[in-house]
């Protein structure tokens, strides 16, 4: 959603008519009309890889969702369509497969949604070369980068730390699983809080779904401790503030850390997601091969988490070449690099 968003902010002044098409329910409705663009929704889901009970209800609602998109479409006459994964992204395929399209693949390895989808597009963005060899045939690859939005970038780490209550002479580590947290990264911040408290300032975003353990924690630090802890269920327009403000970042390895991390040559150490497909282990292993990073897995974060970031912090130059490694991989130019695609695309269309 995010580097989509991104996208389309570089088309605002180039007279472009935009619909924002997502699937039902969730946040995406109103994130999207915050952004300041119109969002119709129509019915979404996967097909693979869910319970065999759960396959037909779903096969349903993929076909009422093709049946809503072709409304949508007759509706909205688009010139180009532009997909960057997500359920709705197959229907809306489906139904505008005559539509010239553009795909945007932000993680290195595509899911089954995008590598289906692709079979359908007129030309495809990649985030890096390396994700190329998922991909068959002759298709017209763009290489862009990921999209990062401007609203993110535009803090310093001064203001950043100013805006997040962060002292300026101490390092500060951020710990983020994602928009919905992650377990067992919260779990092991709290089991070495102290800890980990003791080396630096602490910016937690632990998402709703441990908030009220986290907060418990938080009231039973001394006041010297809780005064270096600093946690949100989560951030939307500060988000930029805590990227910039760190020094050092403990969060899976979704596809935004390819993009995010990087515009803020932030040093990382990646816990992939163990209960899903592979692609956050392949995004991990792009970074760490790269020396941006490092990997940890998820089941060695009880264990090892606070000797790790321990063991980084005593040791400056290698934090240096990391966040240098991680700086190299930025390309500012990935949104305006797509938008660009899309309106030749348009433009194709009535030559």
């Amino acid at each position: 959603m995010y580097p989509a968003l991104a996208v389309l902010q570089t088309l605002k002044n180039k007279d472009a008519d935009i619909l924002w098409v997502g699937g039902e329910g969730g946040m995406e409705a109103d994130i999207v009309r915050r952004a300041g663009l119109p969002f119709r929704a129509i019915p979404a889901a996967g097909v693979h890889g869910v319970w065999l009970r759960r396959l037909p209800g779903n096969a349903w609602k993929l076909t009422r969702g093709i049946a809503a998109a072709r409304r949508v479409l007759r509706a909205f006459q688009p010139d180009v369509l532009f997909f960057t994964g997500g359920y709705v992204a197959f229907p809306m395929a489906l139904a505008g497969w005559r539509i010239p399209t553009l795909l945007y693949v932000p993680d290195i390895e595509p899911g089954l949604a995008l590598k289906s989808i692709a079979r359908l597009a007129d030309r495809i963005a990649l985030t890096a070369e390396d994700s190329r060899r998922f991909f068959g045939g002759t298709a017209d690859f763009l290489v862009s980068g990921y999209p990062v939005r401007t609203t993110l970038t535009q803090w310093t780490r001064e203001s950043a730390r100013q805006a997040l209550q962060l002292a300026d002479d101490a390092p500060v580590l951020l710990f983020f699983g994602g928009s919905k947290g992650a377990r067992s990264i919260n779990k092991a911040v709290l089991r070495h809080l102290e800890g980990l408290l003791d080396l630096a300032q602490v910016v937690h975003i632990s998402g709703r779904l441990d908030w009220e353990e986290v907060q418990a924690a938080q009231r039973s630090l001394p006041a010297a401790a809780a005064a270096r802890y600093h946690a949100f269920p989560y951030l939307h327009e500060k988000m930029g503030a805590a990227l910039a403000a760190a020094d050092l970042v403990v969060s899976r390895s979704g596809a935004s850390t390819l993009g995010e991390f990087p515009a803020f040559g932030l040093p990382a150490i990646l816990v992939p997601y163990p209960y899903a497909w592979r692609y956050q282990k392949v995004n991990a292993d792009y970074l760490t091969s790269r020396g941006a990073a490092i990997l940890l897995e998820d089941a060695d974060l009880w264990g090892k988490l606070l000797l790790t970031v321990q063991a980084l912090l005593a040791d400056p130059l290698r934090l240096k070449a990391m966040r240098e490694n991680m700086q190299a991989l930025y390309q500012p130019e990935a949104a305006a690099r797509i938008g660009a695609a899309l309106l030749d695309l348009g433009e194709r269309k009535h030559s």
